[in-house]
């Protein structure tokens, strides 16, 4: 899930290509036109279809559709039209669904020097990993520029097939930062999702520099271990689990689902998989279930704790219910190449 910060008209800074846009729908001839974006763009879409149906004579339909990512293309839309542009994400490399999908990344255009000259001195390892979002992937060499000025070694992890640039992170995917050999992260944006993660992940030291509101700060992820915890306690004398699978094409875990309901099985337990799109708490309320266990995006069993009618399990808080996993390897969920 990427959610935009929107205060301070910090919108304004990012790119939404309009000149290409207007030269893609020319060159394709293109007639009915998609547009999806994440939540925090939505409101600028009515403006750039305006601009764009001016300039093209193309007919633009804006997904209305909540949008969680590149994992959540809005296929009804895509069955309608002639092309889709899908804005905020870069396209996941594992997850091609059609030629006619044209991801526009919406780029930073903020100066994120002076917050990365602000977080050097609070930088206490020598190798520093770089890890960003797609928004500002592109100014990670500037970032290394300035940190080896200040006699500090960066690097920057590749990631698995699912990252399109190096050090770039998703919501679901931590793998730029799997280098052993740093001793610290250093992250590039706002919110605490990505750089948690991180910090869970690695078991390292995360700081996160915030080039819109110029804060830098260690990430401390005690008070996310303290909420799974109390999570999995809640769910150690359950016996029967609703096994959630997502029909979305980049969240669909289908076989790792499969496995988890064997697992149960194992274990004497009851379980039962639920196919669903939109995974909210008002969809499961109907589930009589003692615990659900999340096979689809990863975030929603963080972001909405204590909100489903009954506790959401991570696979591999499942695995900790079940004896299978010590409590000392709890990590965040991934859609990786490898399972976590």
């Amino acid at each position: 899930m990427w959610r935009l910060r929107m205060s301070l008209g910090i919108s304004e800074a990012f790119d939404l290509r309009p000149d290409y846009i207007i030269s893609v729908i020319k060159d394709t001839r293109a007639k009915l036109v998609g547009f999806q974006f994440p939540e925090g763009l939505k409101r600028k879409g009515p403006e750039l279809a305006k601009k764009v149906e001016k300039a093209t004579g193309a007919e633009i339909i804006i997904s209305g559709d909540p949008c969680f990512g590149a994992c959540d293309l809005d296929r009804t839309l895509l069955d309608h039209v002639d092309i889709l542009f899908h804005f905020g994400h870069a396209e996941l490399e594992d997850i091609r669904l059609s030629n006619k999908v044209y991801f526009i990344e919406t780029r930073s255009s903020v100066d994120v020097l002076h917050v990365i000259e602000k977080a050097v001195p609070e930088l206490k390892g020598q190798k520093i990993g770089l890890i960003t979002t797609v928004q500002h992937v592109h100014k990670l060499p500037d970032v290394c520029g300035v940190l080896e000025r200040m006699g500090k070694t960066c690097v920057i992890g590749r990631g698995d097939s699912r990252i399109a640039y190096a050090g770039q992170v998703l919501g679901c995917n931590f793998s730029a930062a799997r280098d052993e050999d740093c001793d610290e992260y250093l992250y590039i944006g706002s919110g605490d999702f990505h750089p948690l993660g991180v910090a869970l992940s690695t078991k390292k030291r995360v700081l996160a520099a915030d080039p819109f509101s110029g804060e830098v700060r260690e990430v401390d992820p005690s008070r996310i271990l303290r909420q799974r915890s109390a999570v999995i306690a809640k769910s150690l004398d359950a016996q029967v689990f609703g096994i959630i699978v997502s029909s979305k094409n980049g969240q669909k875990r289908m076989e790792l689902a499969s496995s988890l309901k064997e697992l149960a099985k194992k274990h004497g337990k009851e379980s039962h998989l639920i196919l669903i799109d939109l995974v909210t708490p008002d969809q499961l309320l109907q589930f009589k279930v003692d615990a659900f266990v999340n096979t689809a995006c990863p975030r929603l069993a963080i972001d909405e704790v204590g909100r489903f009618p009954a506790p959401m399990l991570t696979p591999q808080e499942f695995e900790i219910v079940l004896g299978e996993r010590e409590w000392e390897k709890l990590v965040l969920d991934e859609i990786t190449e490898e399972p976590v």
